[in-house]
């Protein structure tokens, strides 16, 4: 495998233009032998950016539902680090189940396979792999391919960057420690009465914090700066882990946070 993309990895460092990164992305695909390849760039803003071999009815109908919002494969991608099968992501959710019927409607194969990426500056973009075939030859493929997929992965974000470097967000204002809680525990999907509460401080100095995070982000609302501080690596909310009962915010746990004096 190696020697057959080798080629098409050369070339696409000798492209000069986005059209490059698509006939790479399709060559590569066939050298795969699988049915869709997508390098994804979401900004901080939550514009997209990319090639692949989805559909053009998929991408438009992906954009016009504003899917990115509660897309498990981006928000799972958001909280990790390491390659994900799209199989250990919740899909439990009323909406996440009507986007993967949706997408499996529009060509969208059954199974996935997506490597996050974190460029300068918060950049993060998401590299997926995307196939119809069932889990025992899914595991097969990813366990054999794994290393290939993460260099190929890093050689399109690397060109994307020289093409598109206009679209990297900014450098932000560093946040303070508790901007950082307020925003991952916001994040994590707590109420404001709780976030205070597990803060031990007061909903009116939690709201301070709120908006001094909002202005340093340059967001437009709460919601818009957890995605922003998520986006540029500014918090990191690990998925799936609790430490009696609590969930983790990397070392710190609400109970840990409870014990803390305000800053």
């Amino acid at each position: 495998m190696a020697s057959s993309i080798e080629p098409i990895l050369a070339e696409l460092e000798r492209s000069n233009g986005l059209q490059g990164l698509q006939t790479a992305i399709v060559a590569l695909r066939d050298a795969f032998a699988v049915d869709h390849m997508v390098y994804h760039w979401v900004s901080a803003a939550g514009e997209q950016y990319g090639c692949g071999t989805y559909s053009d009815a998929w991408v438009q109908r992906y954009v016009s539902q504003e899917y990115l919002r509660i897309d498990p494969v981006v928000l799972g991608c958001f909280q990790r680090f390491h390659p994900v099968d799209w199989k250990r992501l919740d899909w439990s959710s009323k909406a996440a189940r009507g986007l993967l019927q949706d997408a499996l409607a529009h060509g969208v194969g059954n199974q996935g396979y997506s490597i996050p990426i974190r460029g300068p500056n918060g950049q993060f973009a998401l590299f997926t792999v995307n196939h119809s075939c069932d889990d025992a030859a899914w595991a097969r493929f990813a366990e054999a391919r794994r290393q290939d997929l993460i260099l190929v992965a890093h050689y399109f974000n690397q060109k994307a960057l020289e093409l598109e470097p206009g679209r990297l967000p900014a450098p932000t204002q560093a946040l303070s420690p508790r901007e950082v809680e307020t925003l991952t525990l916001i994040a994590m999907g707590y109420g404001r009465a709780q976030v205070a509460e597990l803060l031990a401080i007061s909903e009116h100095t939690l709201r301070a914090y709120i908006e001094s995070a909002r202005f340093k982000l340059g967001a437009l609302n709460t919601t818009h700066a957890v995605v922003r501080a998520l986006t540029r690596g500014l918090i990191v909310v690990e998925g799936g882990e609790r430490i009696d009962g609590a969930p983790v915010i990397g070392a710190v746990t609400p109970t840990t946070l409870t014990a803390r004096s305000e800053s």
